[in-house]
């Protein structure tokens, strides 16, 4: 079987998406019990807090009949200087995957290096590939295959964006992104989506005619202290009701969450009826456990009882 890992969304291709995606609402379907990684372990490396992520994967693991680990650089030889490395040699020789959830994307892409089992990007600086796996399931049990679909990001250019400009290329859809300057995603990430990206100060622009509408929190964490700053800058970014009045009649609303309702979005929106964040939230343990299969079973997607 060949080693695959899930640092980005590059990683896949736009039709093992679209398998997992299927593979994702079986399993979210299924009743019967299923264990297909019984007695095989998950080792979980935060360098930050987290709350959907970790119950997620941990649930995943459960649910398949195998266990999860959390480490935390308090924890481990990490959190003391061990070169990353070394780290990665040792735990992939014990665990069956891992799951990084890390400041420095170079971090997943080290551990991957030197691994000999799947990583999987919990999240890092650059990219939050899960989050917008499970992103994608729900716009598909919503509306269908988004491949045509406009999709607008509006806000920070952050590591949100950035998959999603991945998943823009990956399933052929058209993606606007409205950002306040100096607050771009990566200049080479556009040029390499080509006619897949576009970039805009106006977010009404936009959003116009869009199906789906995305944004995130103007903070990340350890931007606290460009709250204030941030708040400045993005004070026209805010999605409510105005601005999904210009998108499509039947558009989506999505946040990976955590949300600050006054701030990047109205209360209105996130708990109206075009918002999906609930759905999408817990669409991280489908996608998940439906990678977690592909990445670790010989024949991943296999129905139930063959």
């Amino acid at each position: 079987m060949k080693l695959r890992h899930f640092v980005t969304f590059m990683d896949l291709s736009g039709e093992e998406v679209r398998k997992l995606i299927r593979r994702a609402v079986e399993l979210k379907q299924l009743k019967a019990i299923y264990e297909p990684l019984k007695n095989k372990s998950l080792g979980m490396i935060f360098e930050k807090s987290s709350t959907r992520t970790r119950v997620s994967f941990e649930t995943a693991m459960i649910q398949f009949g195998g266990g999860a680990i959390f480490l935390s650089p308090r924890d481990t030889q990490l959190g003391r200087g061990e070169p990353v490395e070394d780290s990665a040699r040792v735990l992939t020789r014990m665990v069956d995957a891992i799951m990084l959830r890390t400041i420095a994307h170079r971090t997943v892409e080290i551990f991957a290096e030197h691994s000999r089992v799947p990583v999987i990007n919990g999240l890092s600086d650059r990219f939050h590939p899960c989050q917008v796996l499970a992103d994608m399931q729900t716009y598909f049990e919503h509306r269908g295959d988004i491949r045509g679909k406009t999709v607008a990001w509006i806000g920070d250019g952050n590591n949100m964006c950035q998959t999603y400009i991945h998943a823009a290329q990956q399933l052929d859809f058209k993606l606007n992104i409205a950002c306040p300057q100096g607050y771009d995603p990566e200049i080479e990430l556009i040029q390499q989506a080509g006619q897949h990206c576009t970039l805009t100060r106006d977010p009404f622009e936009a959003a116009n005619g869009s199906d789906l509408v995305v944004t995130d929190v103007w903070a990340s964490m350890g931007q606290e202290d460009e709250q204030a700053l941030r708040i400045k800058a993005f004070a026209n970014y805010q999605v409510n009701d105005e601005l999904m009045a210009v998108a499509a009649p039947d558009a989506l609303f999505m946040h990976c969450l955590p949300a600050h309702r006054g701030e990047e979005v109205s209360a209105s929106v996130i708990d109206g009826p075009q918002s999906v964040v609930w759905d999408e939230a817990e669409n991280r343990l489908h996608a998940q456990k439906a990678l977690l299969e592909y990445l670790l079973l010989p024949n991943p997607g296999r129905r139930i009882g063959d």
